[in-house]
């Protein structure tokens, strides 16, 4: 767990499932937490809820993201870690994703992600660690995911370039992978019985993921103890991307 010497995150995406549960692991571990985000009013929430600072930020805008990284390493004198979750979640084939979905998928996930490492790269200059998002159908062919799957798998390659670019400064670069995790985002598909019970059945845990599932890898990812771990891709998706159950 993490050292008690009060090290600073940027949790892009903060107010989303996985980001609450996030900040609140990590506040409560002695971190220093900055939660940032589009919505306001959702950040105050979790900043009442979390103890995190919240800080207004669109991550699709390169100026806000780098800009959001440095006030964090000037006031504190160090930034330890980031974290991008920020995504949607379109389901369509191809043939049917509109122009404008595209570019939304690409610009919530894989742009996003960019800025990311960029900030990154410009800001923590004391080494330390960079998680972003992928997603098992990055890994796997899954049906009208094509829109989210080339985004996610852009993101995945960013990840491993940036961890050898960045490596020699003491930054480490790494993904995790969900499976279909119960959040906000994804309520359509958990709120329908039908849906829940096909998608669970393709996991072989038996079971769909929770926030503090994904939460906790991420939390180990950004720990200072496991310097060694760079360009991987972590899949918690109850074993989604790799085993079947039946033939």
């Amino acid at each position: 767990m993490m050292k008690a010497d009060n090290p600073v995150f940027v949790i892009l995406g903060a107010y989303g499932g996985i980001g609450a549960v996030l900040c609140r692991q990590l506040a409560s571990a002695g971190a220093t937490v900055i939660a940032a985000g589009r919505d306001e009013g959702k950040l105050a929430i979790l900043s009442a809820e979390a103890g995190a600072e919240p800080v207004a930020v669109d991550a699709t805008n390169r100026t806000e993201v780098e800009a959001c990284f440095a006030d964090a390493f000037s006031r504190y004198g160090r930034l330890d870690g980031a974290v991008n979750l920020c995504g949607s979640l379109l389901l369509k084939p191809a043939h049917l994703t509109s122009d404008a979905e595209w570019q939304h998928t690409i610009a919530t996930s894989l742009t996003t992600a960019f800025h990311t490492v960029s900030a990154a790269a410009k800001t923590m200059s004391k080494g330390g660690s960079v998680v972003l998002v992928s997603t098992a159908a990055a890994r796997i062919g899954l049906a009208n995911h094509e829109a989210i799957a080339a985004a996610k798998a852009g993101v995945e390659g960013l990840m491993r370039s940036a961890a050898a670019t960045y490596g020699a400064k003491g930054l480490r670069f790494n993904c995790v992978a969900p499976g279909l995790t119960r959040t906000p985002l994804t309520q359509r598909i958990t709120a329908n019985d039908a849906a829940l019970k096909g998608s669970v059945a393709m996991h072989a845990a038996g079971r769909i993921g929770e926030p503090e599932d994904v939460a906790r890898m991420i939390a180990w990812l950004l720990d200072p103890a496991n310097t060694w771990v760079t360009g991987q891709v972590f899949g918690v998706d109850g074993g989604l991307g790799t085993v079947r159950t039946r033939g």
